[in-house]
């Protein structure tokens, strides 16, 4: 790609005063540089911290910036670093810890977008001189009478769209995802070919403050356990948990549950659970009438354009991994509805549904609630 296309492509043909590269230490963060810096414009990089690690095994941070910053001498670039371990507790992790309290299941990855990498580290790159910040996401972006519009990634395996649907106008308009006008694989090979020192490292997965760990050992640490009832949809008790908190809408593993009586040998899920009582409801019916639904609410609308899409011929996800769905749309001021021709499976409170027309995501809300049989 050439220089011109480079600066077609990553910047709109806006005017670019400085660039500032969110660098992680990985490869896609670390091509976007190299990517960044041939597209011949200013910029340096920064390495935002955003959890204060209390075991450096789960969330190697330092490591991270070792790499980075051997990723910025390798382009002769300029590396800041940053903490941001105070904002990211107020603005991300207390949230994710009180919807876990309420029994809600959130996504963390949402939030930090939203109010740490494209707010927080874009507001310290202005200080900067920085007109622009350019990230590792796999996310395009295209431009159409004046408004930015937000579009997956080139690769739609890799594509993280849905984590950015919360992004408002004015933060997408000074983002800029390089790599999303590529395949991993590709990145893989132009990174080796470049010489990045990290060119095979490992992706990282999970959320950092996590790490490796299983997340309700993660959560034990916060939300205390509290021994309840496992019950079936009858009321039946068939066994014991360490905390309602801990377990979410059609999750399968973990529940412990063995040797029921008349029961066949088949996987568990849970159906529903009631805070109150801390008692959660299973079923060996994968399809029980308490994980379908066809309609749901939703609230803390974000719309990328400002406005809610005016396109009839939506699709919606309800998760990240999830195929496009049918769906009809009705926004009333800050909630909305949405309707899907084909039920759908766990719709989980406290996670996102998106919205897409074809290669363009609206944006979306978190689901409040849902039209399937409650179990309580």
């Amino acid at each position: 790609m050439t220089d011109s296309a480079l600066q077609a492509a990553f910047y709109c043909n806006q005017p670019v005063d400085m660039v500032m590269i969110a660098m992680s230490g990985g490869v896609d963060s670390s091509l976007t540089a190299r990517l960044v810096r041939d597209s011949d414009v200013p910029c340096a990089g920064m390495f935002m911290k955003n959890w204060e690690e209390q075991d450096d095994e789960h969330c190697p941070a330092e490591a991270d910036a070792d790499d980075a910053r051997n990723v910025a001498e390798h382009l002769g670039i300029k590396l800041y670093t940053r903490n941001f371990a105070a904002e990211y507790w107020d603005d991300v992790f207390a949230r994710f810890l009180e919807e876990y309290r309420i029994g809600r299941t959130p996504n963390p990855d949402i939030l930090c977008n939203r109010e740490i990498k494209f707010k927080v580290f874009a507001e310290h790159a202005e200080d900067l001189g920085a007109s622009h910040i350019a990230t590792g996401h796999y996310a395009r972006k295209q431009v159409t009478d004046g408004i930015h519009w937000l579009c997956r990634g080139v690769d739609h395996n890799k594509d993280q769209s849905y984590f950015l649907y919360a992004i408002t106008q004015e933060q997408l308009q000074r983002a800029v995802f390089p790599v999303g006008e590529l395949h991993k694989p590709k990145v893989r090979e132009l990174a080796a070919d470049y010489g990045i020192p990290v060119h095979a490292k490992r992706d990282s997965t999970g959320i950092c403050f996590i790490g490796e760990r299983r997340l309700r050992d993660f959560l034990k640490q916060w939300l205390p356990p509290k021994t309840g009832p496992i019950c079936l949809d009858d009321g039946r008790t068939i066994g014991e948990h360490t905390g309602a908190q801990y377990y979410t809408l059609g999750q399968r593993q973990g529940l412990g549950i063995g040797g029921v009586r008349g029961a066949a040998e088949a996987p568990w899920y849970v159906i529903g659970k009631n805070m109150d009582s801390n008692t959660i409801f299973v079923s060996q019916n994968q399809q029980h009438s308490a994980l379908m639904s066809n309609q749901l609410e939703f609230d803390e609308l974000s719309w990328v354009s400002g406005r809610p899409p005016e396109n009839a011929h939506l699709t919606a996800k309800i998760r990240y991994r999830q195929q496009d769905q049918e769906c009809e749309l009705s926004v009333d001021g800050q909630r909305a509805t949405v309707h899907f021709p084909q039920s759908q499976w766990a719709a989980t409170p406290g996670q996102s549904v998106v919205f897409y027309e074809q290669d363009i995501c609206h944006g979306g809300g978190i689901i409040s609630s849902s039209n399937a049989q409650v179990v309580s």
